[in-house]
């Protein structure tokens, strides 16, 4: 394996005061494989929040989901073609961070940076404690915080031996999820239209989508309620680019992850979520009571269609986990390259494994972990809250990171952008437009702790900008107002 040259190219480092760069000798290395690309990129928007959180949007708003997860799924595809844009020219394991410090200054880059972290470090607790209750369900002989410990303790290893053992683990997680879904819209789609042999389904039929109620039973309004409900479970496209820059060939592989993001957001959310709603009508109680794709498998009659259920919602939880320690530790990494957080996260092992990242971040999610299991209600719920909206901020990050930063790859090295962003500036600045919009939005629910989780969300945001912009301030008094501003204005590309 050869280091990845692209871990130390301006923004990483070298150029920024008080940024250390990583030496191409201890660097990250060129680890995965193409088949481990794709599938992450696959994988990546099919969280377990796709099996488990869409029956509550259903329940909310009918057939209308539809149009829900077709609003955040076009928003995903435009951030996701900006992010490939900037990534495609530049490929990093800092990804949308390290664009922002480039293109919006170093406080943009540290403050999206660790809210970042801080967002997937709180999903590690999430996902494990989701994982143990599955688990303790098969074998109650093991409590649910020993198998917390347990899902966590083999991840942290599987990352610390190398960027390929986390890309085998990840194929065959992200396989197995597609796999399910595939099989899932197949099967239930032949019912749909009544061509499954031995199944007599009188509950299923295109007719759902209007016959109780019509398709928007509870109104227009329940359109944007339900983008509230499912915006959430799309978090994770963006891991591909993280992950290029581990890759043999990290603009081939951004590319390809950009221009198929429309087909996987397509295929996964909007055609098993069609499939669950023309199977059995909104309304049921079952798709509250069992979760809507094991009610949608009931309804045709298939055997322990529950422990099938759980045992693909297990395997997105797993898949969660892994990407998420992969993810954080990657960003950690990045922010330590960058002087942006303890020089120790920006070493690397002879294999290329950023070991202090990894543990880093994997002692804070043991940490919110036992918080989950102490403090349910208070502490962990605080620290849910205060990191929900992070999705949102850092899609707006995106995006006025690439209204800057195409006029600087334009301006240095235009042969780079080998993927453009549709009608720049416009959709751009539409796609900005309606991230305030859905933040806006949620300030006025309350029923679904919308309220709660944006304001939480940005007190810690104004925390983290506020010691961000501090920092920045004593660099430049202590380096000298001109130097900063040179190195700040001297942009490489590639």
């Amino acid at each position: 394996m050869t280091s990845q040259p692209t871990q130390t190219k301006a923004g990483d480092g070298p150029e920024r005061p008080g940024g250390h760069g990583t030496p191409p000798e201890s660097g990250l290395q060129a680890g995965l494989k193409n088949r481990h690309l794709s599938m992450i990129a696959i994988g990546g928007v099919i969280g377990a929040g796709l099996f488990v959180g869409s029956s509550s949007g259903i329940a909310t708003a009918g057939p209308g989901i539809l149009l829900s997860y077709a609003l955040v799924g076009t928003l995903v595809v435009l951030v996701m073609r900006m992010l490939g844009e900037m990534s495609a020219a530049n490929p990093t394991s800092g990804s949308f961070s390290a664009h922002a410090d480039r293109a919006l200054g170093p406080w943009a880059g540290f403050s999206i940076g660790w809210l970042y972290w801080f967002f997937w470090v709180v999903v590690l607790a999430v996902e494990a404690t989701a994982g143990a209750a599955i688990l303790e369900g098969w074998i109650p002989a093991v409590p649910q915080w020993g198998w917390a410990l347990i899902v966590m303790v083999v991840l942290t290893a599987t990352n610390l031996v190398s960027v390929g053992s986390y890309g085998e683990f990840e194929f065959w997680f992200a396989g197995i999820k597609v796999v399910a879904i595939a099989a899932f819209i197949v099967v239930g789609g032949l019912a749909v239209f009544g061509a499954l042999p031995g199944v007599d389904s009188d509950q299923a039929g295109l007719a759902n989508l209007t016959d109780h109620g019509g398709f928007l039973p509870n109104g227009a309004g329940a359109i944007l309620t339900g983008i509230l409900l499912v915006v959430f479970s799309f978090m994770g496209s963006e891991i591909a680019t993280l992950a290029a820059g581990e890759s043999e060939d990290p603009q081939r592989a951004v590319t390809k992850a950009t221009n198929s993001i429309i087909w996987r957001i397509g295929v996964f959310y909007l055609g098993s979520i069609f499939v669950v709603i023309c199977l059995l009508p909104w309304d049921s109680k079952n798709i509250t009571e069992d979760g809507s794709y094991v009610a949608a498998l009931d309804s045709l009659g298939i055997a322990h269609a529950g422990q099938i259920m759980n045992f693909i919602v297990l395997t997105s939880v797993l898949s969660c986990l892994n990407s998420g320690l992969y993810t954080a530790s990657r960003m950690a990494f990045s922010l330590g390259q960058r002087g942006d957080a303890p020089k120790a996260f920006a070493r690397t092992t002879s294999r290329g494994v950023p070991r202090t990242a990894i543990i880093a971040s994997v002692v804070f999610g043991f940490v919110a972990v036992f918080f989950n299991y102490k403090f349910p209600d208070s502490v962990f719920l605080f620290l849910v809250n205060s990191s929900g909206a992070v999705a949102l901020f850092v899609w707006l990050v995106i995006c006025f990171s690439q209204l800057r930063m195409r006029k600087i790859i334009q301006a240095e090295a235009p042969e780079k952008l080998v993927v453009r962003m549709w009608l720049y500036p416009y959709l751009t600045w539409a796609s900005a437009a309606l991230i305030v919009f859905v933040l806006g939005y949620m300030l006025t629910d309350t029923e679904h702790n919308g309220r709660t989780t944006v304001l939480l969300s940005l007190l810690v945001a104004g925390v983290v900008v506020a010691v961000a912009v501090v920092r920045q301030r004593m660099a430049g008094r202590g380096a000298g107002d001109a130097p900063e501003t040179a190195d700040r204005d001297e942009v490489r590309v590639g």
